[in-house]
């Protein structure tokens, strides 16, 4: 039997509420299941640990992180915490000091969730972002000059290496290819001279070696309108940091909701852990209050899975989460339901070791 250690940083908000869930689902899948077990070890890192300790882990967490499987992460973020100190001082640290470079974000409409786009059906709404996590507009890099003075200036810069977006590109035809989908590469390139007119660039020359793959090139506002006028064009997407932070957000929108919407920050070669996070913030509006929706944290649970290389358990998940949306039973109040995270949690685990 496979045996696997996770890290759990429940974090700020409804994260321990909705990772709680996530865990309970993967311990009854491992009851059921004699291929593999998952021993599961908390740490209480987050903004609540900040305000106590000055820091949102410790100076030695990548280190104590690095001996685990993966991570399961619920939430960052917190009201009395500056948002840019809470997101660089955890989830970027651990994205960028285990070069967790792929962001894979599945934009997906189950049957049964709810839509906003009139008309559109669980075929329209189909698709895998594969977003570029570790450079980018997100790399840090910049400079704040002549702070509180008449004559101040910031510069933020983005970072783009050749490495960095053959990597993630490379990643994303190779998806493509073994999906049978197209890929659109999305940027904004007649705006950004340097950074967008090279992604392109690599764009063309890694595609060379996939002439089997229909490809496609929007500009990022295209991609923005694309998505709600004719969602069914996009298979697989590949783009930078920032457009893949916000396009994705605009996915969950159009496909049910911040409470199915799940991802996964990947070290595909395995020399460090990966991350599971569902991509919601900590909503402290309702933290504490058991009603946040713990479907997105499951399916980022599931995606821990395939990636382990357990995909039957991945899309048992799945369908399981499309048998409680069709039912309408034990679904949260963001849902349409009255349950509570627990009930929701409960009920899913039944479904899946019925």
């Amino acid at each position: 039997m496979k045996k696997y250690n996770i890290a759990v940083i429940a974090g700020d908000g409804i994260g321990p509420e909705v990772i709680g869930e996530a865990v309970k689902v993967l311990k009854a899948i491992c009851a059921s299941d004699d291929r593999f077990d998952m021993c599961f070890t908390e740490f209480p890192w987050g903004c609540e640990y900040y305000l106590k300790n000055g820091e949102m882990m410790p100076e030695n967490g990548l280190e104590l992180l690095s001996k685990y499987d993966a991570i399961l992460l619920g939430a960052v973020g917190y009201p009395g915490v500056p948002d840019h100190i809470s997101l660089r001082n955890l989830l970027l640290k651990i994205r960028h000091g285990f070069d967790q470079y792929i962001n894979l974000r599945p934009v997906r409409l189950l049957k049964g969730a709810p839509c906003p786009l009139a008309g559109k059906s669980c075929e329209d709404i189909d698709m895998i972002f594969i977003r570029e996590n570790s450079e980018g507009e997100y790399s840090g890099s910049g400079a704040w000059l002549y702070k509180d003075q008449p004559n101040e200036v910031v510069i933020q810069n983005s970072v783009f290496s050749r490495k960095g977006c053959e990597r993630v590109i490379r990643y994303a035809y190779e998806l493509a290819r073994k999906e049978g989908r197209s890929l659109t590469s999305v940027s904004k390139a007649n705006a950004l001279n340097y950074s967008m007119v090279f992604w392109d660039q690599i764009f063309e020359e890694v595609g060379r070696e996939y002439p089997d793959v229909e490809t496609r090139h929007l500009l990022v506002d295209a991609a923005s309108m694309f998505m709600v006028r004719d969602p069914k064009r996009f298979g697989v997407v590949v783009t930078s940091n920032l457009f893949g932070d916000i396009l994705t957000d605009l996915g969950a929108a159009i496909s049910g909701g911040m409470g199915l919407a799940a991802g996964a920050n990947l070290n595909p070669e395995r020399r460090y852990p990966s991350m599971f996070e569902a991509i919601h913030g900590s909503a402290p509006d309702i933290a504490g209050q058991n009603i946040a929706n713990p479907l997105a944290s499951i399916w980022t649970a599931g995606q821990m899975l395939d990636f382990f290389g357990y995909e039957d358990w991945g899309t048992k998940i799945v369908d399981s989460i499309e048998q409680m949306l069709v039912s309408k039973k034990a679904l949260t109040p963001d849902l349409g339901g009255s349950a509570s995270t627990t009930e929701c949690g409960d009920e899913m685990v039944r479904i899946l070791t019925q």
